[in-house]
C-alpha cells in the first residue's frame, strides 16, 4: 500500500472484494486497486483510502469576499486551504492544475500538514475563519472534517467553496462543522452538467436545499459562459430556483468567464451578458445580485433591499464602506455580521 494513504470515511463493504464509496454522488464502486472517479480515492485491501489527508497543496490567506461571500461577516481574513483532486471535469475550470492531475493519473502534490496545524496558522494569521476551497473539498472530506472541528473548538467558523455535488451523507456529516457555503450553480440544464462537467444538477440542486435547511449562511454563484449557460430563458429559470427554493436573499453572484484549460474556442463574458443576468436576476425577485471578475463596477457593492442606498462598497475584494442597517430606511440585508447573528 502507498505510504501516504490514510483511511477514508464514507464507505462500504460490497460483495466480490468491492467498495462503495458514498463520499459524492458519482457513488463509485471500486475493486482492490481501483481508484475513484476523482483521482484520490484508492480501493486497497477490502477498504477505502484518501490519498490526500494532511496533503495540502494551497495555502492562503484572503479576504472572505475572494470566495465569494458578500454577507457572511464581510471584510475579514478566510485560511483558505486546498488539495489536488476534484470529483468533477469541467471543461472550462478555473483551477484545472489544481483540481484535474490526479484524474487524468498525474502525480498529487502537497506538503504534509496537519489539522491541528492547520488551525494553529489559522489563529496565529489573525483569520476569523478557515476557508475549504481552491479544488473541491468534498474530496478532500476526512481532512476538512478534522479540521473544521477543531477550528469550531478555537472559536473559528468554517467555511466551504464547493460545486455541490456531495452525497447526502456528506451533507450530514459536515451539518454541525460547516456555517457558511458558497456553491457553484454552474447552469440549469442536466446537458450542461453531463457533457461538461461529468456530472449531474439533480442532486446539487438538492444538496442546495439541504445547505438551506441546515441553516448554513449560502451563497450561490454561476459563471456565465457565452453560447452555453447564459440565455435568458436559462437564466430565468435558475433566478425562480435561488428565490423559491433558497429564499429571496439569497446572494447570486454572476462572474466573467475566462478562457482556460479545455474551453478556449470562446472569449470572456461579455459585460453586457453580464448586466442582463444582473437584471434577470433582480426582476425575478432577487433582493441581492452581484456581478463578478469586474472590479469597480457597481454590481460588486451591497445595497438597501428596501430603498436602495449603498450599504457595503467594495473595491476588487477590499470593503471600503460597511453598514449593516440602512442609516435611511433602517431595513438590514441578509447576512451573518461580525459581532451579530
Amino acid at each position: 500500500m502507498r505510504s501516504d494513504t490514510h483511511p477514508a470515511k464514507l464507505w462500504k463493504a460490497l460483495s466480490d472484494h468491492r467498495v462503495q464509496c458514498r463520499l459524492c454522488n458519482h457513488y463509485c464502486v471500486l475493486r482492490n486497486d481501483e481508484g475513484g472517479r476523482c483521482g484520490v480515492r484508492l480501493a486497497r485491501d477490502d477498504a477505502l483510502h484518501t490519498l490526500v489527508y494532511e496533503r495540502v497543496a494551497a495555502i492562503h490567506l484572503d479576504p472572505v469576499e475572494k470566495k465569494p461571500l458578500f454577507h457572511f461577516h464581510p471584510g475579514h481574513m478566510t485560511f483558505s486551504l486546498g488539495t489536488m483532486g476534484c470529483n468533477l471535469a469541467c471543461s472550462f475550470c478555473q483551477n484545472f492544475s489544481l483540481s484535474q492531475p490526479p484524474r487524468e493519473g498525474g502525480e498529487i502534490l502537497g506538503q504534509p500538514v496537519t489539522p491541528r496545524q492547520l488551525v494553529d496558522a489559522a489563529l496565529a494569521n489573525g483569520a476569523r475563519s478557515i476557508s475549504y476551497t481552491y479544488s473541491e473539498p468534498t474530496i478532500f472530506f476526512e481532512l476538512m472534517e478534522e479540521t473544521a472541528r477543531l477550528a469550531r473548538q478555537e472559536g473559528l467558523l468554517n467555511i466551504i467553496v464547493s460545486n455541490g455535488f456531495m452525497s447526502p451523507e456528506c451533507l450530514e456529516a459536515l451539518a454541525l462543522c460547516i456555517d457558511a457555503a458558497n456553491i457553484d450553480l454552474k447552469a440549469f440544464t442536466e446537458a450542461f452538467y453531463h457533457d461538461i462537467c461529468d456530472a449531474r444538477l439533480a442532486p446539487v440542486l438538492e444538496n442546495l436545499k439541504t445547505m438551506r435547511r441546515q441553516g448554513w449562511w449560502l451563497e450561490v454563484t454561476t459563471l456565465l459562459i457565452p453560447h452555453a449557460n447564459d440565455g435568458p430563458e436559462e437564466l430565468q429559470a435558475m433566478a425562480a430556483f435561488i428565490r423559491d427554493e433558497l429564499g429571496p436573499q439569497t446572494p447570486w453572484h454572476l462572474s466573467r468567464f475566462h478562457p482556460t484549460w479545455r474551453m478556449t474556442d470562446r472569449g470572456p463574458t461579455p459585460l453586457e451578458t453580464l448586466e442582463r443576468a444582473w437584471s434577470i436576476g433582480r426582476e425575478a425577485g432577487l433582493q441581492h445580485v452581484y456581478v463578478g471578475n469586474v472590479p469597480g463596477h457597481n454590481g460588486n457593492n451591497t445595497y438597501c433591499p428596501q430603498c436602495g442606498t449603498l450599504l457595503i462598497e467594495r473595491k476588487g475584494f477590499q470593503v471600503v464602506k460597511e453598514q449593516d442597517t440602512c442609516p435611511d430606511c433602517g431595513a438590514r440585508p441578509a447576512g451573518r455580521w461580525l459581532g451579530k447573528s
